[in-house]
């Protein structure tokens, strides 16, 4: 019995092991069970609770990314940008596939595998960090990270991180993986307010994304990490090991070969900062665009893609800009050097790190660059450039030359020694001489300003409002008001041409006596060269810019009938002094009045208005604005209706203009215009602005300004494609020097801009119109020539105006008691 009941408990015992097993089997499954069933009930219900707080993410079709204001050239060259946010948004094919691969490489080499989540990837982001404490490839997906980015914070937090997972999975349920890096790829930050792949290439390597290196891909997608401890700029050592990490990775995943590999990972940090890829500078132009946007379509126009087309033609603008700061480099020259800008204080860095913060901060005016002074030689300085550098400037490279500025009309001995007048710690400023070479020179203290407009429409074609936009935002063009001295007179002479003056008659170029009749004061204006001819033709006293006759004329006419007259200019004739020394240009217009006066005589005596953008599209590309300015139509009726808008307003239903075209109206006669543009030509051809037949052309006309002082200097110029004024002065209104006018400080800017304006375009001939008839005259007596007369010259007329007494009546000066006048003098 005992036997027995020995081997029935030998049998017992592997059937409780047995049972013991299925205990333990069934106690883990029930357990597994039951907590799958509570993180199923959990996640259910966290799906429930947050699913319906969740935002939609087919909204993601419609989303606006910022896109800041863009202003272009009339043949679209980028010439300003303006908005917090630099994008410039890329449809998925225009990504390089090599940038693609670098992102891939190192947020998410699985991202066409995964459907929004991947659990590889972050076992992966685990076991990064358990090896090297922190992740470098990402534990989230592209998806997870552009769901992120578009609706949730950063706050770290269980709740985020379940909605991400959940958005994801939507987004990839909706969105093909080409759009979801399309998306992903502009909107991404990757600093200094560049956002998206296009904006990043172009701020930091000066590039559009296709001419990116492996290397330089890499180190962006480096940044979206962290944009700034990931900042080739800021931090070059932990962006170099990033691009490295990320260089590798791609070799690992067989996204590049081994030559590849090489070649990017020797490739050296050559990030720097750039511009916003603007490829004409316009400072002035861009701002009056941004205004005009934001007039229009308010803080909008920073975010919404705005693109604003000007008028502006580019090579144009980069001549008049080339021109204003040669010009005024040049007169600066000629009046002496005034010495350093500042002082810098002794450095505490023996790397004069100090001294480089300080030069950093001084901008580039006009192409000069700010630079201390480290060491001073007897013929030669060594300075401090704001980037670290060193460069040594010998005698020869504006030392020699820098006689000392005394007055505006003197200047000292050239210097023996550059210790004469140059010292440690003094920031100079060094450009270029025109071998490219760098030289010692500085700031100009005088300004310009330039305008262009073509004279059949209006159009802006350059502006330039003064030396340096970083220098003084102030709009000389528009906003500098200063007296337009002689360059005013073919107002005054078109007045009198059409009150029975003629281009013979006799004016006495004599001194005259001028007396106040309410204060009594005596004003004796005088010629710029002091001398008096005596009678005069009045074209010959026009290009020759007699002011003695300029006041006889308009005190003959009276000051009312040329004020009067004045107004079919665009002037508000209420402005205008009621005295004389209006004839000699005494009121303070703006260049832009003066070029908009002048372009009726360049199109034959039509009236034009300024404009500057031809037209504005919105992000979609849809014109929302386009300009129809007044033109000029020679074969057109003189009068246009006067209702007529100028502008009209796209339909922004249909995104299609309505435009009805308006002519400019004509508001000087077609002869008296000719024969003003006759006369001007004579200012050029043997006149004040005779320098300007350095251009080789036989169509340019123009009249020069000179102020008291002289305070302005002016010139004012065209040929029937384009006209230009040109305005120099200071603007304290201080003298610019006795020996200084508009033919050798304004002039020589308006030829060197109008010598690349007028480039290829050949001479033209101005058509004669009916009513005009040439006749042979006595230059001496303005009246027809006799037989025998040896000195002859041929001369037009209106043909309903004699030539024989065509002066008017009436003497208005005080002449001296013992003047005589020949018969027919004025």
């Amino acid at each position: 019995m005992p036997a027995n009941r020995y081997k029935f408990a030998n049998l017992l015992i592997p059937l409780e092991k047995m049972l013991n097993k299925k205990s333990v089997f069934s106690i883990v499954f029930w357990l597994l069970l039951a907590g799958t069933s509570v993180t199923a009930v959990t996640f259910a219900g966290l799906y429930l609770y947050l699913s319906p707080k969740l935002p939609p993410v087919d909204s993601l079709r419609q989303v606006k990314l910022q896109t800041p204001l863009r202003v272009y050239s009339s043949d679209g060259k980028l010439i300003g940008e303006f908005g917090e946010q630099r994008r410039t948004p890329l449809k998925y094919n225009q990504i390089p596939p090599l940038y693609l691969k670098a992102l891939l490489a190192a947020e998410d080499a699985e991202f066409f595998e995964h459907h929004g989540v991947s659990l590889k990837g972050m076992l992966r982001a685990a076991s990064q960090i358990l090896k090297s404490g922190e992740i470098q490839s990402g534990g989230s997906t592209l998806t997870q990270q552009l769901a992120r980015d578009f609706f949730l914070s950063r706050k770290q937090v269980f709740s985020r991180k379940f909605n991400e997972i959940l958005l994801s999975i939507q987004i990839e349920q909706e969105f093909t993986k080409e759009e979801i890096l399309e998306l992903f790829n502009n909107k991404m930050f990757f600093g200094n307010r560049a956002y998206g792949l296009q904006a990043a290439a172009q701020i930091y390597y000066g590039k559009d994304v296709q001419e990116l290196t492996i290397a330089q891909n890499a180190m962006i997608v480096g940044m979206l990490k962290a944009p700034s401890a990931y900042n080739p700029i800021v931090n070059p050592k932990r962006a170099m090991t990033r691009r490295n990490w990320i260089i590798g990775r791609m070799y690992e995943l067989k996204f590049i070969d081994k030559p590849a590999y090489d070649v990017a990972i020797r490739e050296q940090n050559t990030a720097s900062i750039h511009g916003s890829g603007q490829e004409t500078q316009a400072p002035y132009i861009s701002e009056m665009a941004r205004k005009e946007a934001i007039d229009r379509f308010g803080e909008a126009a920073y975010t919404d893609g705005y693109k604003v087309y000007t008028t502006v033609d580019s090579s144009m603008q980069a001549a008049a800009q080339a021109a204003v700061i040669n010009g005024l480099m040049n007169y600066d020259e000629r009046h002496g050097y005034r010495g350093s800008e500042r002082r810098l204080a002794p450095s505490a860095s023996p790397e004069l790190e100090d001294w480089q913060d300080q030069l950093q901060a001084m901008p580039s005016l006009g192409g000069l660059e700010a630079m201390a002074i480290t060491a001073v030689a007897d013929k030669s300085i060594t300075l401090l450039q704001a980037n670290g550098e060193k460069l040594e400037l010998d005698w020869q490279h504006g030392l020699s030359d820098k006689r000392p500025y005394i007055s505006e009309d003197s200047r000292g001995a050239s210097p023996k020694s550059a210790k004469d007048f140059l010292h440690i710690g003094d920031v100079v400023r060094v450009g270029k001489d025109k071998d490219g070479q760098p030289r010692l020179t500085q700031v100009p203290e005088a300004q310009s300003a330039l305008i262009s407009l073509d004279p059949m429409s209006g159009a802006v074609r350059a502006l330039v409002g003064g030396f340096d936009f970083n220098q003084s935002h102030f709009n000389r063009v528009l906003q500098g008001a200063r007296q337009p001295g002689s360059s005013f007179k073919p107002l005054v002479y078109t007045c009198a041409l059409e009150n029975g003056f003629t281009p013979a008659t006799m004016i006495n170029d004599a001194p005259i006596v001028i007396r106040n009749e309410w204060t009594g004061e005596i004003w004796r204006p005088e010629n710029d060269d002091g001398e008096f001819d005596g009678p005069i033709s009045f074209r010959r006293a026009l290009y020759r810019s007699k002011n003695l006759v300029s006041i006889r004329i308009l005190k003959s006419l009276g000051v009312e009938t040329v004020i009067n007259s004045l107004e079919r200019f665009g002037f508000n004739k209420k402005e205008f002094p009621r005295e004389l020394a209006l004839a000699l240009g005494a009121h303070a217009l703006t260049p832009m009045q003066m070029a908009t006066a002048y372009a009726s005589f360049a199109n034959g005596g039509y009236k034009i208005d300024p404009h500057l953008i031809s037209r504005i599209e919105n992000g979609k590309g849809e014109v929302v604005f386009e300009a129809n300015p007044k033109r000029v139509c020679k074969t057109c009726p003189d009068t246009p209706p006067p209702t007529d808008p100028s502008i009209a307003e796209a339909d922004k239903a249909s995104g299609e203009a309505v435009i009805e075209q308006q002519h400019a109206p004509r508001i000087i006669d077609a002869r008296v215009a000719y024969i003003m543009d006759s006369i001007l030509k004579d200012v050029v051809d043997k006149g004040t602005g005779v320098s300007a037949k350095s251009l080789g052309r036989t169509d340019l006309a123009g009249k020069t300004g000179t102020t008291n002082g002289p305070r302005d200097l002016w010139f004012s110029g065209y040929n029937p494609n384009l006209h230009t004024t040109v305005w120099v002065g200071i603007d304290k209104n201080t003298p610019l020097g006795k020996r200084e006018f508009g033919s050798t400080a304004a002039l020589p800017i308006w030829i060197d801009f109008m010598r690349t304006a007028l480039e290829g375009i050949p001479n033209q001939t101005t058509r004669q119109p009916d009513g005009i008839v040439t006749v042979r005259i006595n230059p001496e007596t303005g009246k027809p020539a006799q037989p025998g007369d040896t000195n002859a010259i041929f001369e037009i007329f209106p043909t309903e105006i004699s030539a024989e007494g065509s002066t008017p009546a009436g003497i208005a000066e005080e002449a001296p008691a013992d003047e005589t006048l020949p018969e027919g003098v004025l």
